[in-house]
């Protein structure tokens, strides 16, 4: 398979497919959820947003990883949260109305975020000629089209149509889930004679970063007093990144197949995590009762 199929074709169509899956199952009421529960939800985008990305550099900056690794893992920390997160979250016996929400509130913000964070990532950790490669305006506008022009097409479709996005909405979230897997597998299988010296490389830094970020996550809503679903809820939320978002940005805009190594290893290892939390929040409910 060519390169540029994949980066120009493949990855954005996936991408869209799977923002546009996630519009289909918002409301207005999603957005209005912040001012209901404020804290929750404030929590929740600061651990995303904010302690996320700062763990992954410290962790990126300690650990004796390559360049490429490092800005790998970066851009991994600064994308926003996965929509299967959701999924996860209510076999989990989350909060899945804050983790929508969180979900939503994410992709949004980091358009604005990843492109200045991303160029800080790269000239930091690769040097100050790698930042000319993601020009910041063009970059936001390509991460608008591919993120949230779907999510809107697909609230549109939500609002007018509302029986048209309940058919589609199964359809939407197989297919994403499918795209990510294919996009996966020919990763895999393009770099299958380097695929142990990449986990050897980034395997360490990828658990840290995943297992840290998650407990923090938990905790902190543990602090604020939060309910254990809003606790589970945040922390499969902060574990749980868009892969398939990180892949486009290191393959697709930076065109650079190292870079993509962090994102595939982080894409598998998440839901192992993932699934201790499901394990976690269904025994804590069986307990409950």
């Amino acid at each position: 398979m060519q390169a540029n199929f994949f980066t120009n074709i493949l990855l954005p169509v996936a991408l869209g497919v799977l923002m546009l899956g996630m519009g289909l199952g918002l409301i207005p009421a999603d957005f209005q959820r912040i001012t209901r529960y404020p804290k929750a939800v404030l929590i929740g985008l600061v651990n995303q947003i904010i302690i996320l990305p700062i763990v992954g550099f410290i962790i990126a900056s300690l650990l004796p990883l390559r360049p490429e690794i490092a800005v790998g893992l970066m851009i991994v920390a600064i994308c926003p949260g996965g929509p299967s997160s959701n999924v996860l979250t209510y076999l989990a016996k989350g909060d899945v109305a804050l983790s929508v929400t969180l979900t939503a509130f994410s992709s949004i913000i980091t358009i604005f975020t990843i492109p200045f964070l991303a160029s800080f990532t790269l000239q930091h950790f690769m040097g100050e000629s790698a930042a000319i490669s993601l020009p910041i305006g063009s970059t936001m506008a390509q991460i608008f089209l591919i993120i949230l022009l779907p999510m809107i097409i697909g609230m549109t479709i939500r609002h007018y149509f509302p029986l048209l996005a309940k058919s589609m909405e199964p359809i939407t979230n197989r297919l994403s889930v499918i795209f990510l897997a294919v996009i996966i597998c020919l990763l895999i299988l393009r770099e299958w004679q380097r695929l142990p010296l990449f986990i050897a490389q980034t395997g360490l830094a990828v658990i840290i970063l995943n297992t840290i970020t998650s407990l923090i996550g938990f905790f902190s809503g543990r602090l604020f007093q939060l309910t254990i679903s809003q606790r589970i809820c945040i922390a499969i939320e902060v574990g749980i990144q868009s892969g398939t978002l990180a892949i486009a940005i290191t393959a697709g805009l930076l065109k650079n197949p190292d870079l993509t190594i962090p994102a595939i290893v982080y894409s598998l290892w998440m839901y192992v995590s993932a699934f201790i939390a499901v394990y976690y929040g269904r025994q804590k409910a069986a307990l409950a009762k």
